[in-house]
């Protein structure tokens, strides 16, 4: 059969290769614009980001301004920086210029190709972000291209953890800004809870540029970002919830153990509802209603807590404490607490104090995020597999740029052993060989488990002086990675280590000159000393060219054939020689997804003996089959997460613009109005049915509605007894007499006075009514799956009772604003402005989905939430440490993590 398509590809190119000509044209105008800007002082380069504003302020558009301003860019990196964009990194900023990921090989220079981009877009005066994967990248990238942008007279600021609000405020005004996802997306959250729009640090999501854009749009996008805070005290609700459960007999729940769940029968749910409403707890007819979601979610905790949880077995009660036992080791976690009410249920079953849930003060996913962004662009050596998704959920395209020269690594077919002991073996006489031949080894592992096993085989086998990367300190480890190629070094190193960083064969120049001469003053000495190292970087560059460059040494295959290819991506730099390999065995994770059993029966009949592998491109071929069903298959649950998180997605939206037109709004009062007229006619139309004869209102609901909400005693009985009166006059009345109130209130307070009050109760409201739906949110979204069992489908379900809630909210905060404005008085004890409203005590969090912990959770040590500078923290005295973030370095000097030091959780 004739491959229709295979033909058009041979002649016309793939869609790709067409696309990457279509850059040709505007290649060669900024070629030919290269002997004038070249010819320009240093003084008129820089003239022309003024004259591109001009033009920009004329009517001209971003894109027309393409072609003169990457010549200027282009120019102003051989000056400042003493490098030169080739032509393929000319492309990849238009790429990024397009809502689209230039996809580039490693040490092709993407650094240098988003300058192009950010200075094109950063003309507009609307600020521009370049998003990177941590703190070290953020500071290095914006410490070396700020010079290229200060020569252009661009401001550059750079984020990073630890900064006060006005040193983010700074940044965020420049007109480029680098800062990792994490203190963006934190950052957008805090923003949205402070009380004056002068409080926020953000000034808009205008344009960005993600660097390593699969490892934080897919990798990390799989947990949100949240910010929690302390809830207010509910002891006695869980207390009272906890009496409930030794009322009910078997009959009334239902309970799966394999599963951990617990489910209300017909029968139970009756009997909960006679006792919730003698407690006055339920809202409405039916535990099922919307407005009990929150107390179905403590019903099932409670219920869990005495028939799934076992004292002694998954917990101890020890110093009045609960204290969880890990169910693998059987050791206990002192400080580790379950989430989502479920330890204090635990607290409350066994009678000891409920400690204080933490609740969600605000969340969003990296998704929801970075699609805020009128413009999106993103760069990595690997995006290609993970297409389908940039397309679908962040709507960019991957374009694959060519290499500045063609690429000379040798892609050698995996090897598969039966066992893992018999491939590690082989792994280990092959480093062994590869270290005869004088040629640097970079050995992938997926875990530090595994990378610690591998280095003590290597130990065992005679073999020393290998470095182990496990992404301890990102500066230490750019280090550690820009020398691997050094002739027969060895480097063992999980997928995490060495993001950003060259390997470069006879080590990196730069960072050895940085590293070595340090103390070393400018002048003749340090001169020769630099010329000295790099002559000897030359030598061994040679050396490893001679051994046949980096080998890159894989122990298995990941489950994503995108960080497969980011291991090979790190041999055959810039045309360099190279060659990279998998080692696999049967007893691998992906292998036995794949159905290893099958292939063990097969290879034993074929008489393959211990240590020997079995080499074939058909093995390879069917690996990438499995490798894109699991692909497919992760893809899946994040696209149906998101479909989840839309719908809180969109309340967010709403609620966040509404809070900054509150905030920038000059006063409120026409606003305050409508919502004083919306709960008047709410009240009205409750008590009032239409055509209702008189004898059949509700007169006693409406003057006790009245004086809840309104604060006003009226004779509602008087003008309900009146002759002839109809439900329009009664509203009337009770919007002129609220109306008249308000007036008096507002010439009594005084405009400015009255204007604080009310934005302050509003924010205030709206903010605890918000906190409380993402609760309810979280707890419908928990328990809305069951729903399938009805043939119901979950995401309609989810979305309409979604819909309920803040219709709820809405109403709650009509009335809740009118109850508190109807009854708030000023206490005048100086005539000093009242001091700005401070956002509640917070925590950031954000889980790593590969490993399952908190980037940012504290240890026991770090109770308290100061932001201390490394340089003031006394290694001797934790108390002077503040907030240690959980991967940090431990401020003692240990060289550990925190959270494997002074932040461990002992048993």
């Amino acid at each position: 059969m004739v491959k229709f398509g295979s033909i058009a590809r041979k002649i016309f190119g793939s869609s790709n290769e067409r696309r990457i000509r279509g850059y040709a044209p505007k290649v060669a105008a900024i070629n030919a614009l290269e002997p004038e800007t070249r010819a320009l002082s240093d003084e008129d380069l820089a003239a022309r980001t003024v004259q591109f504003r001009e033009q920009l302020a004329a009517g001209t558009k971003i894109d027309d301004l393409l072609v003169p301003a990457f010549a200027v860019v282009r120019e102003a990196a051989r000056r400042a920086i003493g490098l030169r964009p080739f032509d393929v990194q000319l492309i990849g900023g238009m790429i990024l210029n397009e809502n689209a990921i230039a996809e580039m090989k490693t040490g092709e220079g993407k650094t240098l190709v988003a300058t192009l981009a950010v200075y094109l877009n950063a003309l507009s005066g609307k600020g521009v972000h370049v998003v990177t994967v941590n703190d070290y990248l953020a500071s290095r990238d914006a410490e070396w291209m700020a010079r290229i942008y200060s020569f252009l007279g661009m401001t550059t600021g750079v984020i990073v953890h630890g900064l006060d609000d006005d040193a983010r405020r700074a940044a965020y005004a420049c007109d480029i800004t680098y800062a990792t996802n994490n203190e963006l997306g934190f950052d957008y959250l805090r923003d949205n809870m402070k009380f004056e729009r002068a409080q926020m640090v953000q000034r808009g999501h205008h344009y960005a540029i993600v660097d390593e854009v699969d490892s934080i749009l897919v990798d990390e996008a799989r947990t949100p970002l949240i910010i929690s805070g302390p809830l207010d005290d509910r002891s006695e609700l869980y207390n009272t919830i906890d009496a409930f459960i030794p009322m009910l007999s078997e009959e009334d729940y239902e309970i799966d153990e394999k599963q951990r769940s617990a489910t209300f029968t017909e029968v139970g749910t009756e009997k909960l509802e006679k006792l919730l409403n003698e407690a006055g707890l339920l809202k409405g007819e039916s535990l099922y209603d919307v407005e009990n979601v929150a107390i179905v979610h403590h019903i099932n905790n409670a219920l869990k807590a005495h028939r799934l949880f076992t004292r002694d077995k998954d917990y101890i009660v020890r110093n009045n404490e609960i204290v969880i036992i890990d169910e693998f080791t059987g050791r206990m976690m002192p400080g580790r607490r379950y989430s989502e009410g479920q330890h204090q249920a635990l607290e409350a079953k066994e009678h000891v104090p409920i400690q204080p849930e933490n609740q969600t003060l605000a969340s969003i996913t990296f998704q929801n995020y970075f699609r805020m962004y009128d413009k999106l662009g993103g760069m990595t050596g690997t995006a290609s597999t993970e297409a389908e998704e940039f397309g679908n959920i962040y709507g960019l395209d991957v374009v694959e740029v060519p290499t500045n020269v063609p690429i000379a690594r040798i892609d050698e077919d995996d090897e598969v052993y039966r066992t893992v002991e018999e491939k590690y073996q082989a792994i280990v006489d092959d480093i062994r060989q590869a270290r005869e031949r004088n040629q640097p080894v970079l050995v992938g592992t997926t875990s530090i488990e595994k990378s610690e096993l591998l280095a003590e085989l290597l130990r065992k086998s005679g073999i020393e002086g290998f470095q182990v990367l496990n992404a301890r300190y990102h500066e230490q480890e750019a280090y550690i990675v820009s020398q691997a190629g050094v002739p027969g070094a060895v480097t063992i190193a999980t997928n995490m280590a060495g993001r950003g960083t060259d390997i470069q064969l006879g080590g990196n120049a730069d960072m050895r000159v940085a590293a070595e001469l340090a103390d070393v003053p400018a002048g003749p000495e340090r001169v020769a000393r630099e010329a000295q190292i790099r002559a000897e970087i030359q030598k061994l560059k040679d050396e490893a060219l001679a051994a046949g460059g980096l080998y890159v040494l894989a122990t298995e295959r990941h489950e994503s054939r995108r960080i497969d290819n980011q291991l090979r991506g790190r041999s055959g730099r810039q045309g360099d020689p190279g060659r990279s390999k998998f080692f696999l065995s049967l007893q691998d994770d992906l292998m036995r997804i794949f159905g290893s059993e099958r292939m063990d029966g097969m290879l034993k009949t074929l008489g393959l003996k211990e240590g020997e592998s079995i080499v074939h491109p058909w093995i390879n071929k069917a690996l990438e089959r499995a490798q894109k069903k699991v692909e497919g298959r992760n893809f899946d649950i994040r696209k149906n997460l998101l479909k989840f998180d839309d719908v809180m997605n969109d309340q967010r939206k709403v609620i966040f613009e509404q809070r900054i037109e509150l905030m920038e709004a000059e006063s409120i009062s026409e606003t305050v109005a409508d919502m004083r007229q919306e709960v008047i006619d709410n009240l009205v139309t409750l008590s009032i049915p239409e055509r209702a004869y008189a004898e059949q209102w509700n007169v006693a609901d409406l003057k006790k509605g009245v004086q809840q909400y309104l604060n006003l005693d009226l004779p509602i009985e008087e003008w309900a007894a009146e002759e002839g009166i109809a439900e329009d006059d009664i509203r009337e009345r009770i919007t002129q007499a609220a109306n008249q109130a308000a007036a008096e209130r507002a010439e009594r307070f005084g405009p400015d006075v009255m204007t604080y009050v009310e934005k302050s109760l509003v924010l205030q409201t709206l903010d605890h009514l918000w906190r409380e739906q993402l609760v309810n949110l979280d707890h419908l979204r928990s328990v809305v799956g069951f729903r399938g069992y009805a043939q119901r489908d979950p995401l309609q379900e989810y979305k309409a009772e979604a819909f309920e809630l803040f219709q709820a909210l809405l109403a709650n905060l009509r009335q809740a604003v009118m109850a508190q404005l109807s009854r708030v008085e000023i206490v005048r004890e100086a005539a000093e402005a009242p001091e700005p409203q401070l956002p509640p005590q917070m925590a950031a969090h954000h889980v790593d989905a590969s490993t399952g912990e908190d980037e940012f959770e504290p240890g026991l040590l770090s109770a308290d939430t100061r932001i201390v500078a490394p340089e003031d923290r006394n290694p001797d005295d934790p108390s002077t440490w503040g907030k240690v973030g959980r991967n940090e370095p431990c401020p003692c000097g240990s060289g550990k993590k925190f959270k494997h030091c002074h932040g461990v959780l002992e048993a």
